[in-house]
């Protein structure tokens, strides 16, 4: 049997079924206490009801006073309690938010009103300031107090848990050390343009994979819920030898540790890493469970996601997984359609990929996302290190997520995507592609490359490329009869194709259709 609690009660856990569960009793705490996301310097959602959260003892009045708005509830058999403030306007000016309860008074200093988003992924979303191109630069100049950061801890749960712990930091040269660097980015961009606070609820974990991240009812409705289990049930199995293989590979390690440090020397190996079992990261909703669900209820603006590396070699499972995770937090966060914003994967040599092109399946089941609505793409393609899979740009991927969200969900207005493949139409011996988001069409290498055409045989040769307006024409007196067309189809490819905004063209095959209609 497959060792995981994947309650089909786990659909119960809605935010207003999640407060009743609260007060009915799920903290089973006595003395006065907030959600640990409710500390000092928390950045609160303008425009929105916010839930204010917690325990006191059981059935005692509570009072939460903030922003002129005075809120009254009692705690529930086990203590928990809920209020729901109501929205306010953007405020930068630090206020306090006080609770009472039984003679008791907890007070939450430095509070802001302002945007707040939530940040997560695997590493490439963990990945700190100090890891940045210039990050030197960046550190001194990150004087930002209405900018706000919280890294959600590590943890994993069998089943939905209720409450996650982390700590405000206010951005300074001091603090922005502990940032990630992509939500940081992101969020520095967002203030800038719209003057207001900004808090980021950073919760990601590198090397995780997207069903770490979904909840049990929503892997169940996918197809691929069957491989899934099996592949858990796989690393189960496997667990007992692999440990066995540790202590044993782990024990030789120590052993030629000590005797290095006699000779004063360094050991010649790294210590060997603990295999993950049952209960880890790799565990199917452990993520969601222990790191999404806690939060809730929770007043945000939107998302921001950077993950899909470790979901690499299983594209056509991660174009389905990927819509449905966007469907189900939306779902369980009921603020409707909740702007949710990727970064597709950037430019990298895969030398263990003899193909040379699974990053390029990867890259176009991102695009799957899009199916969703209220969905954007910030194309990394042209910002990558071939030789490093954590590319050190996060400022620009920071940037292009912003605009994504400044156009969409702010309606500053303004291009957001580079240009996104639509569709291609054959003309004698060339083919026509259009695509979205081409105004301003040009070359910023010589001769396009990375454009290849192919006829009924399916072999791909380089194409002769013209730009015509919003659209490109490909040729080649290698196929005389072309149907299909690509474009950065490999792992690392060149990126050539921007529009006026500068921004990269996505890639694409035109053989599949793509993901979704152009947004």
């Amino acid at each position: 049997m497959i060792r995981i609690q994947l309650s089909t009660t786990h659909r119960l856990f809605r935010p207003l079924a999640l407060a009743a569960a609260l007060i009915a009793g799920i903290l089973r705490v006595s003395a006065l206490t907030l959600a640990p996301l409710l500390g000092d310097g928390v950045v609160l959602q303008r425009d929105m009801a916010v839930p204010i959260r917690g325990a006191a003892e059981p059935g005692g009045q509570v009072t939460v006073v903030f922003h002129g708005q005075t809120k009254n509830t009692k705690a529930g058999p086990g203590g928990g309690w809920l209020v729901w403030l109501d929205p306010m306007p953007a405020d930068a000016k630090p206020a306090e938010l006080t609770v009472t309860s039984g003679g008791k008074t907890v007070r939450v200093r430095d509070v802001l009103v302002g945007e707040v988003w939530l940040c997560s992924g695997q590493s490439n979303m963990e990945l700190r300031v100090p890891r940045v191109d210039n990050a030197a630069t960046e550190i001194a100049a990150a004087n930002h107090p209405l900018i706000r950061h919280v890294k959600i801890a590590r943890a994993t749960a069998p089943r939905p848990a209720t409450d996650a712990e982390g700590a405000w930091e206010v951005c300074s040269p001091e603090t922005v050390p502990n940032f990630s660097a992509t939500a940081y980015f992101f969020g520095r961009e967002l203030h800038r343009r719209l003057d207001v606070p900004v808090g980021l609820i950073h919760s990601s974990w590198g090397g995780t994979q997207i069903e770490s991240w979904m909840s049990a009812d929503a892997l169940r409705s996918s197809p691929f819920w069957p491989a899934i289990q099996a592949r858990w049930q796989e690393r189960l199995d496997e667990y007992p030898a692999r440990l066995a293989a540790y202590k044993k590979a782990k024990e030789k390690w120590e052993r030629e540790s000590a005797a290095a440090k006699k000779e004063n020397r360094a050991p010649a190996t790294k210590a060997p890493r603990a295999p993950e079992g049952d209960g880890s990261r790799w565990m199917p909703a452990a993520l969601y469970n222990g790191m999404i669900h806690p939060l809730l209820p929770l007043a945000v603006r939107g998302v921001i996601w950077y993950q899909g590396e470790t979901n690499a070699a299983r594209p056509d499972e991660y174009a389905d997984l990927f819509p449905r995770m966007i469907g189900q937090w939306r779902e369980d966060f009921a603020l409707g359609r909740m702007p949710f914003y990727f970064v597709q994967l950037a430019n990298l040599t895969r030398k263990s990929d003899s193909t040379g092109q699974l990053w390029a399946l990867q890259r176009e089941a991102q695009m799957a996302g899009l199916r969703q609505s209220d969905t954007g793409a910030a194309i990394t393609i042209d910002i990558g290190n071939s030789n490093d899979i954590h590319p050190g740009n996060k400022q620009e991927a920071g940037r292009r997520l912003a605009l994504i969200a400044l156009a969409q969900t702010y309606g500053q207005g303004g291009e957001y995507s580079g240009p996104v493949f639509e569709r291609v139409e054959r003309d004698g011996n060339r083919l026509r592609v259009f695509f979205s988001h081409a105004k301003g069409l040009n070359a910023r290498l010589p001769g396009l490359p990375g454009f290849e055409i192919a006829g009924r045989d399916n072999t791909w040769h380089p194409a002769q490329v013209r730009i015509d307006g919003e659209t490109v024409w490909l040729s080649s007196d290698a196929v005389p009869e072309p149907v299909h067309a690509r474009y950065a189809w490999h792992n690392d490819p060149p990126s050539s194709l921007y529009n006026e905004a500068g921004l990269p063209a996505s890639p694409f095959r035109s053989e599949r259709p793509p993901a979704v209609a152009a947004p």
